[in-house]
């Protein structure tokens, strides 16, 4: 649904501001810049982040710190424990409907009517509450029984002193994109820091001099997610493939890590996975960050820093590792001209689709559709080869046959991309196979 933007809104002062709020709490919560980034991020693209660190590390503090700096939210608190029952988060139940044998909860005051929430020991709960959970977190509404209305949630933040892994909580592990790891710091110096900022007030929440507009910050979301008309943040085909290939290296990468642990190390831990919906949502970050960069479209830097929803904030070795996988393929594909190669491939992939989504254009000209922009086109290579008439489907199907076999591919992926269009050329024009060299 498209958005229409709250009065006064500004893109560069809602950035601006944004950023200044980043900074009030880095001076405020200590030697955490990392967290602190990745938190506004999963903000801005309406997503939830999980904080896990041992007792007293501030965790509570960052999260009120954080929410302080927005105006407009109603905001929801809660310490879980096994007791609760998922009326804890959703209302209790209205007695009236539950003497008539339904179960209605009365949402007021809840997670469901709330912008904000924070969880504390997320993971103490048990896993009937954690269930019901999850379609409130990934669904942003509550459906249970004959009870389903939409929640006004936008992103919690949740804490935990340790994880528990089980069917259920891997689930919900999922539902939190952003992930954090806070370890003390003993430094001297930051424990220095860390007491000035507590003499000054006394671990509270310090306002800050301006907040932000819940409301500017929910429009700037929709213009990340792309749901503002005339606003849209644009990804390359280009830019769209690399990514997937990045992520899937990164994953690779982090399994042969895993692989390379001892053992018993390895029987706690299941593979690493890089969900579905965690690939789909790295797109939304991917404008987000393009968004904060004053920029219409992504660029090869905003992939560079997909550490933020790939990697555990604080874990060094995990960004370590994400940033080989960038910088290798990104060095191969520049290096050997790959990149080429790749949008040449996409703009046929792109042709071919159009072309089976509407057959009537099987009988107009390449040169006729609609182009699609790259160093060398289909189009400009068909001009060059076969001029300006190509009156049939065999034609053009000659047309793509020779284009593709004149590629020879320069990496693996691109191979693998290669075979895939050569299928797609079959399945558009029929199984009749034709070679050009």
């Amino acid at each position: 649904m498209a958005s229409q933007a709250p009065a006064g809104f500004d893109r560069e002062i809602f950035i601006s501001r944004l950023k200044t709020a980043m900074e009030f709490v880095e001076r405020r919560v200590i030697n955490r810049t990392e967290i602190i980034e990745q938190i506004f991020l999963a903000l801005l693209v309406g997503e939830h982040i999980l904080i896990e660190s041992r007792t007293g590390v501030g965790k509570t503090l960052l999260a009120d710190q954080v929410f302080a700096m927005f105006d407009g939210a109603r905001i929801f608190k809660v310490q879980a424990s096994k007791e609760q029952q998922p009326d804890t988060y959703f209302g209790g139940l209205d007695i009236e409907e539950l003497k008539k044998g339904r179960i209605i909860h009365n949402t007021e005051g809840s997670l469901i009517e709330s912008e904000f929430g924070f969880i504390d020991e997320i993971f103490d709960a048990n896993d009937y509450t954690l269930r019901a959970l999850l379609t409130t977190l990934n669904e942003r509404a509550l459906v249970r029984g004959l009870q389903s209305q939409p929640s006004s949630i936008h992103s919690v933040i949740a804490a935990t002193n340790y994880l528990r892994i089980s069917e259920i909580t891997e689930a919900l592990l999922d539902r939190f994109l952003f992930k954090a790891l806070v370890i003390p710091d003993k430094d001297p110096f930051v424990q220095y820091q860390i007491g000035e900022q507590y003499l000054r007030a006394s671990g509270n929440v310090l306002p800050p001099s301006q907040k932000i507009s819940f409301d500017w910050l929910k429009h700037a979301t929709c213009i990340v997610k792309g749901d503002v008309p005339g606003e849209e943040i644009s990804v390359s085909p280009e830019h769209l493939y690399f990514t997937n290939l990045v992520i899937r290296h990164y994953e690779v990468q982090r399994n042969r890590m895993l692989q390379e642990r001892p053992h018993e190390e390895r029987s706690r831990q299941k593979d690493y996975y890089i969900s579905p919906r965690t690939q789909a949502k790295a797109l939304d970050l991917l404008r987000a960050m393009a968004f904060l960069k004053k920029r219409t479209s992504v660029d090869f830097t905003d992939i560079s820093r997909l550490h933020y929803l790939l990697c555990t904030a604080g874990i060094p070795s995990e960004h370590a590792l994400y940033k080989k996988s960038y910088d290798t393929l990104h060095h191969l594909y520049s290096a050997s001209g790959a990149f080429d190669q790749l949008a040449q491939l996409l703009a046929m992939e792109s042709l071919l689709r159009k072309l089976k989504g509407n057959p009537s254009q099987l009988q107009k000209p390449i040169i006729e559709l609609e182009g699609i922009t790259t160093k060398r086109s289909l189009i400009d290579w068909a001009k060059e080869k076969f001029g300006s008439s190509d009156p049939d489907a065999s034609h053009k199907r000659r047309q793509f046959d020779a284009a593709l076999a004149s590629i020879q591919p320069l990496t693996e992926d691109l191979k693998q991309l290669k075979t895939h269009l050569e299928k797609e050329v079959r399945s558009t024009f029929g199984t009749e196979t034709e070679h050009f060299q």
